[in-house]
């Protein structure tokens, strides 16, 4: 492992190697209703036509269009000869002059090329008198209207939402080729940490770090394990981490940096890779450390103890790997420019990832952003309340009211 130095690296770098390390799990094939939210593996190509028939777009009367051509100068009397409901597997023929009653989506008898809805019509069922005239392919969906034969209905590389869903089911597919979610083990380091069904006693505290990573992880698109509190002896956590390589493409380590227990960790991951923990030039979660452990060379994250910075640091580095792991073009969040409400200072040296309430002016449409609480790393507070990060360059101190500044947005699922 690598020992710390007093030089620091840049976000900008720290980040660059971290998605040089992201790996796509190997494709899967699941069912359609568990493929929202992931990306298509394959082409998927539809085997036949969508609509499959001729059907009605609307309740009416099936008709040809050249029987009721006149209608709008002069109502045309149809007789009615009888009824096709939606699902209709039986065959019906339409003669010249006649009209069948048709409900949406049933299949159009031969030799019916429009559909007259019913507020174009009396209404009636054994003679309807028409008042409107419809073109030809009037109020119906066309076989193949929508897909044909040997299209492409959903690309490889798509992400797939609901409309892709719903087309996956009206091609007929129950099972589809996705890139699946990467595996994520969330591990909590300390031995003041207790889990949230215990009272803590005399200087100890929860554990915030597994519970509020694993939701990070989850919301960026992750499937999480959440592994919950470690202690840190050598042999211990060796095992737990070997095993969790084993079953991840991600392993996140909250409290693994500084101090006794940082020494006790390096000593556990000594032999399962190069793990590099330094000092990065932002604030707040400046010390952490980064490597690929294990066989498979997994991408393991050494995160502050403080739930604030570890939120910050997952923020900025891991949850941009989840999302190249995802096959995302762009893993980062959206960032915009907005005008700064309140005075704010940073650290010399190191990026500000502050924590602000992004607002819009409903004047103008312009961002504006208000600082939460103060540069303090322990907050959490006040990141609960935000929905930005407003990103503050390296030499930069202080920005004045009306200043502009970067911010990333925090939304959930963005």
């Amino acid at each position: 492992m690598s020992a710390r130095t007093n030089h620091m690296r840049s976000v900008d770098e720290q980040l660059a190697r971290v998605i040089a390390a992201a790996v796509r799990p190997a494709p899967v094939r699941v069912a359609i209703s568990e493929s929202q939210g992931l990306l298509c593996a394959e082409e998927v190509v539809a085997e036949r036509a969508l609509p499959g028939f001729d059907q009605a777009a609307v309740d009416g009367y099936a008709v040809r269009s050249v029987d009721v051509s006149g209608a709008n100068a002069s109502p045309v009397q149809l007789p009615v000869v009888g009824e096709i409901p939606a699902g209709s597997r039986q065959p019906r023929r339409l003669q010249p002059g006649q009209a069948v009653r048709v409900a949406t989506g049933a299949p159009l008898p031969t030799l019916a090329d429009a559909v007259v809805p019913v507020g174009y019509t009396d209404g009636h069922h054994a003679k309807v008198t028409v008042n409107r005239s419809v073109p030809s392919a009037g109020f119906v969906r066309r076989t193949g209207e929508d897909v044909q034969t040997g299209d492409v209905a959903v690309r490889r590389g798509a992400s797939i939402g609901a409309a892709q869903v719903g087309l996956l089911a009206a091609v007929g597919r129950n099972k589809v080729l996705v890139h699946p979610r990467p595996r994520v083990s969330v591990i909590s380091l300390g031995e003041e940490l207790v889990d949230v069904d215990r009272t803590p006693g005399q200087g100890q505290v929860y554990d915030v770090n597994s519970y509020a990573l694993s939701a990070a992880a989850r919301d960026a698109g992750a499937e999480v394990s959440r592994v919950g509190i470690m202690s840190a002896d050598p042999r211990r956590l060796r095992e737990v981490v070997e095993g969790r390589l084993l079953l991840s493409e991600i392993v996140v380590i909250a409290g693994g940096v500084g101090g006794a227990i940082g020494d006790e960790v390096k000593a556990a991951l000594a032999d399962l890779g190069d793990m590099d923990v330094t000092r990065i030039a932002m604030h707040p979660g400046s010390a952490q450390g980064f490597g690929r452990l294990g066989p498979d060379a997994v991408p393991t994250f050494l995160l502050p103890a403080n739930p604030m910075s570890a939120l910050v640091v997952f923020e900025v580095l891991v949850r941009p790997l989840i999302r190249a792991a995802l096959g995302k073009k762009n893993p980062y969040r959206r960032a915009v420019s907005a005008r700064l409400l309140s005075p704010l200072q940073s650290t010399k040296g190191r990026r500000g990832f502050l924590r602000g309430q992004l607002l819009r002016d409903a004047d103008n449409g312009e961002y504006l952003v208000q600082p939460l609480g103060t540069s303090g790393a322990h907050l959490l507070a006040s990141l609960a309340e935000a929905n930005c990060l407003i990103m503050v360059d390296e030499d930069v101190t202080e920005v004045s009211v009306g200043e502009e500044v970067l911010v990333s947005f925090l939304a959930q699922r963005g």
